[in-house]
């Protein structure tokens, strides 16, 4: 599929930089956090063993997943629920990603994180942070996310990612659609959800 340039505020990729550093491990970086070397107060997440920061975030970008939280909380059957910008655990990487469909019930993840088997969709919504989202694609394929939306607000559409390939690290499926259209998703082998974002944007 083709790709429209980044808007020239995303440079901050998590790129290897060009001094001598070393990555982390999951391990190290929870470690971190329970020494109080990280707080809540650090805006960073940890991507394939980099910390880095997170992204500026801008009314737009809030007020998707704002929309998206009502529409997608009315659509959930029993047994899923809504994280909104909380951690999902992979090998290497604890991104905390903008929406993430998640099997169970929220008081399961008491003493863990969810991995990419209890999810059935990842949401990234992209203002500012689109080459750092299209990037983020390989740690959630590697992770096993089935369905993985990068929502370019810059370009009114929805990157749609499906069929991940956990030792290429890619989805082997891409389409793009526009953003204010009816878009569905499979919560598992019997379940279908419909998110009718033409409804939900009317007013964009």
């Amino acid at each position: 599929m083709s790709v429209a340039p980044a808007r020239a505020n995303a440079s901050a990729v998590f790129a290897v930089p060009s001094f001598p550093v070393r990555r982390f491990t999951v391990a190290e970086y929870e470690r971190m956090a329970e020494i109080g070397l990280l707080t809540e107060d650090d805006s960073v997440e940890l991507l394939e063993g980099w910390i880095v920061p997170k992204m500026t975030k801008y009314p737009r970008h809030d007020t998707t997943i704002d929309i998206l939280v009502q529409w997608l909380g009315r659509l959930l059957p029993s047994g899923w629920f809504l994280r909104v910008q909380n951690v999902l655990v992979t090998s290497d990487s604890e991104p905390e990603p903008d929406l993430v469909v998640t099997r169970g019930e929220p008081r399961e993840y008491w003493k863990k994180h969810p991995r990419g088997a209890d999810v059935a969709l990842v949401i990234e919504v992209s203002e500012s942070s689109l080459r750092r989202d299209r990037r983020k694609r390989r740690i959630y394929a590697r992770a096993g996310v089935p369905i993985y939306w990068i929502m370019n607000l810059d370009a009114n559409r929805i990157e749609v990612y499906t069929a991940p390939d956990s030792a290429t690290g890619e989805y082997q499926r891409s389409e793009v659609v526009p953003l204010a259209a009816p878009i569905s998703f499979r919560l598992d082998d019997s379940t279908s959800i419909t998110l009718p974002l033409d409804t939900a944007f009317s007013f964009a």
